[in-house]
């Protein structure tokens, strides 16, 4: 990987400005959460990354986005729940759709 781990920082503060995450009162800065996230992202890449194929790299970096992407949507409609809201599932993927394609 030849981006530093500041810059991918600054991309994911970039690609976050488009749909914020909501850190509340969280006891722990944005800033350094995203740091931390991405170092350890940078270093789990560095290690797979001599071990796997190509074509593995990209099922495992796809498996784990599905991964997290099934559970920030699960722990959004909790949430939801927990407010007396409805759910709608559609809603909720949005964010991690192609705008305009369906």
């Amino acid at each position: 990987m030849e981006v530093s781990t500041e810059a991918l920082v600054e991309m994911l503060c970039e690609v976050e400005a488009e749909d914020p995450i909501d850190y509340a009162d969280l006891p722990f800065g944005e800033q350094e959460l995203r740091r931390l996230v991405m170092c350890s992202l940078v270093e789990r890449h560095h290690v797979v990354e001599a071990a796997m194929s190509d074509s593995d790299l990209h099922a495992m970096y796809l498996l784990s986005t599905a991964k997290l992407v099934l559970e920030n949507t699960v722990l959004h409609a909790r949430l939801l729940l927990l407010q007396g809201q409805q759910v709608d599932i559609q809603s909720l993927l949005a964010p991690f759709t192609l705008k305009g394609k369906k």
